[in-house]
């Protein structure tokens, strides 16, 4: 599933090459896309037809379009592109995608912008902002490291008084947003810190470097363009990250660590894989599941 570095990406596409303009007609196919809008698709078309685009935003995993309607109110078009979700800025004379399941269609007619979802995974939906421009949808999810509005400082209180995993504290959206597995991986081989320790017993300054070390590396793949193993995480013009050739732990099951040469090895955890390095990052006594 694409984390923060890949939503990113496609927030900035969104900002090049949608910001500005007005939407003239939006298109849903199938009833899947428009699930998360609860009046349904057509109603989602109506409403947005008409509307200025002011922004583009994210949060964590969830990214926006900042919407001005042609009566002077405000909303957000939210877009979580779920685990093969693009959205994609088409000549409106290409061919449709085959998985394609929103087109928007702009007064200036020039290029148009698509979602194209293959899994199905994804999805949009109209919600109303509060006070800080956040759709009112999301405001359970916390802030993300590359924001403004992240305390490090809180997070790191939060995480000590926890008796359970580092590792799915990082991946839990409600106390830090946008870790997902990857930069998980990434952010405690760098921290030579394993997964499985718990946050109760790690000092407070382990548990900063930690996230210290996730801001860093999702900072760093965001200047590769992501993370992409295949041709679902794309930009807006459809081009892959390459920050996979920089990866140190994850997906390296097998190879020599680059810090001390022992081999990545390969662990089950939360019903996924987890890549550590057995000399560097050592199992704890009592694992923190």
């Amino acid at each position: 599933m694409p984390e923060l570095p890949e939503v990113e990406v496609v927030r900035r596409g969104l900002q090049d090459h949608v910001v500005g303009r007005t939407l003239a007609r939006a298109e849903f196919y199938g009833a899947r896309v428009a699930r998360r809008h609860l009046p349904g698709a057509h109603h989602l078309a109506e409403q947005l037809a008409g509307n200025h685009v002011a922004e583009a935003r994210r949060r964590g995993k969830y990214l926006w379009m900042v919407l001005d309607t042609p009566d002077g109110s405000r909303h957000g078009l939210i877009t979580h592109l779920g685990m093969s979700g693009q959205l994609l800025v088409e000549d409106p004379g290409a061919p449709d995608e085959k998985h394609l399941h929103a087109r928007f269609t702009f007064d200036d007619e020039g290029p148009e912008l698509r979602f194209v979802d293959q899994r199905t995974f994804g999805g949009m939906a109209l919600s109303d902002l509060d006070d800080d421009g956040v759709p009112e949808a999301i405001e359970h999810i916390a802030p993300d490291p590359l924001e403004a509005a992240f305390e490090a400082k809180a997070v790191v209180a939060a995480m000590k008084k926890r008796h359970s995993a580092v590792k799915r504290a990082l991946l839990d959206q409600d106390l830090v947003s946008g870790v997902g597995n990857i930069y998980a991986d990434e952010a405690l081989w760098r921290a030579q810190v394993h997964g499985e320790r718990l946050c109760s017993a790690l000092t407070k300054p382990t548990l900063h470097r930690v996230l210290d070390h996730a801001r860093e590396v999702m900072l760093e793949a965001l200047g590769q363009g992501g993370t992409s193993f295949d041709a679902l995480y794309v930009n807006v013009n459809g081009a892959s990250g390459y920050f996979d050739r920089s990866l140190n732990a994850y997906g390296q099951e097998g190879r020599p660590c680059r810090r001390c040469g022992t081999l990545i090895r390969r662990e089950s955890f939360m019903n996924r894989s987890s890549f550590s390095c057995p000399r560097c990052q050592p199992r704890p006594r009592t694992p923190g599941r």
